[in-house]
């Protein structure tokens, strides 16, 4: 009886040529992650497949240890649920009071916006995705999602959580997309200081942490400071946390600039699920402006009643007839009875001036014109009469 290799032989070589060729062809081909964008960003047809084949797996082990650990915090969770639903509501009720703050905080940064002629950028919507896989290297910090460009998703999209910043969508798959964290050494973002207003770059290192490195020794920069956007990076929008300055050292690479090392605001090594941001939106919605207009106008009205003085005086006091007058009092001393006497003229003179005609009005050989100014008898000279010479 004939093996199964050695009946179908030239089958199986013909299949393993194909498919040897197939994976070769592959390697060398490239293709854009969004069709219909050319000028996208290509990957190999390889990757493309493996990144196709691995996604589903990935999704149903991911889902289903999701499930398996939901169910037991579950279990676990229904022993203290009472008194963390009381703690919950208690948190909720915190929150309100907060957010009602926040709003208020809002409206009066938008206020002063509007006069500085300032536009701040908002977050207008965002798409939850989860975490299914890692880059498996210590050298990049690549995270890979389980959403990708058919549910609106693409390159440079900033991520986020609720507690801060995360970094940024560098791949963009049909069903996938790879999370560039903003503590990868090929990462940055814009940052400014929140008390002292310094702007800076943020990257990441090598192993693993965010610093800023262009920035010379200041001494109003101290450990604890927070560390916010900027937005001038076109991709996260203004205001996000970023983290709190942990370390200030010289950096020995690079002087005089100092090494700053920030805490994230994130948990970067803990993400499960995550905020996309789809799009941001340059001014509050229009419930939100018609609500700042009216606190605007009223608060202007306000101002000008309590700090511009009245135009009208106050009725005159009457004299009461059956109360005796005191015809010694002094006058009262208003200021607008004292009239500042006038300084006195100056001495004019033929040389002060206005006190002589123009020359167009002067004859030769005329008299000087009468003025204000007293006359000047000339000088007159004796004439001298000339000696008479002497007879010798």
């Amino acid at each position: 009886m004939e093996s199964f290799f050695s009946r179908f032989k030239n089958q199986l070589v013909l299949i393993v040529i194909l498919l040897v060729q197939t994976i070769a062809l592959a390697v060398q081909v490239r293709r854009p992650v969004e069709p219909g964008h050319p000028d996208a960003e290509s990957v190999r047809l390889l990757r493309y497949w493996a990144s196709s084949l691995m996604t589903p797996a990935e999704r149903i082990s991911t889902g289903f240890g999701h499930s398996v650990r939901g169910g037991w915090s579950s279990y676990v969770g229904l022993r203290n649920v009472r008194a963390e639903n009381e703690a919950l509501k208690k948190q909720i009720a915190e929150m309100r009071l907060q957010q009602a703050a926040i709003s208020e905080d809002a409206l009066e940064g938008q206020r002063l916006q509007k006069l500085l002629d300032f536009r701040e950028h908002y977050v207008a919507s965002t798409i939850a995705a989860q975490v299914i896989g890692t880059s498996g290297s210590e050298q990049s910090r690549m995270l890979t999602l389980n959403k990708g460009y058919e549910d609106g998703l693409k390159t440079d999209m900033a991520v986020i959580t609720p507690d801060g910043i995360v970094g940024k969508l560098r791949l963009v798959f049909p069903h996938s997309s790879e999370l560039l964290l903003v503590n990868d050494p090929t990462s940055g973002a814009g940052v400014i200081l929140e008390s002292t207003r310094i702007r800076a770059i943020l990257h990441g290192s090598a192993n693993g942490r965010v610093q800023i490195t262009n920035l010379t020794q200041d001494s109003r920069i101290k450990p604890g400071e927070k560390v916010i956007t900027s937005g001038g990076d076109q991709v996260f929008p203004r205001g996000l946390a970023v983290g709190v300055i942990e370390s200030i050292v010289p950096d020995p690479e690079h002087q005089p600039y100092t090494l700053i090392t920030l805490k994230p605001a994130a948990n970067l090594f803990q993400l499960e699920e995550v905020l996309v941001i789809t799009g941001t939106q340059p001014n509050l919605p229009g419930d939100a402006q018609q609500q700042l207009a009216a606190d605007a106008e009223k608060h202007a009205a306000d101002v000008s009643a309590e700090r511009l003085p009245s135009i009208h005086d106050g009725p005159a006091t009457e004299a009461d007839p059956s109360k005796p007058t005191d015809e010694t009092a002094p006058p009262a001393n208003n200021s607008t009875d004292l009239v500042p006497k006038p300084k006195p003229a100056l001495h004019p003179d033929r040389y002060s001036p206005g006190t002589a005609a123009p020359a167009a009005e002067l004859t030769p050989g005329s008299p000087r014109p009468a003025t204000d100014a007293p006359a000047v008898e000339p000088v007159r000279k004796t004439p001298v009469a000339p000696e008479t010479p002497k007879e010798p």
